[in-house]
């Protein structure tokens, strides 16, 4: 590869980082990594949540991750120490 290609690589890799603040990474990145690059604390009202995923820390990931799909179709990675999403999880687990 040239020095011009290389630049170029590293730049659309410098890019596509920028705009993944409090996304969720898609799914085919999940195998040894973390999902969530941060996480969103807010609160959502449950009327725009559509589904929640609780995902374990594991050999994956250090971190407990919650991942919130919103009744637009994004998904939010949520903070899972903030109070709201606590009594979430709590709900999550009791079923």
């Amino acid at each position: 590869m040239t020095g011009k290609a290389v630049a170029a690589v590293l730049t659309l890799l410098l890019i596509s980082a920028a705009g993944t603040k409090g996304k969720a990474l898609p799914r085919s990145a999940i195998e040894l990594r973390c999902q969530c690059v941060d996480t969103y604390s807010k609160f959502i009202h449950p009327k725009f949540i559509q589904n929640v995923n609780l995902i374990p820390s594991g050999p994956h990931c250090k971190n407990v991750e919650v991942i919130a799909t919103l009744t637009d179709g994004r998904e939010v990675c949520l903070e899972p120490t903030a109070p709201w999403v606590k009594l979430i999880i709590k709900a999550i687990l009791d079923k």
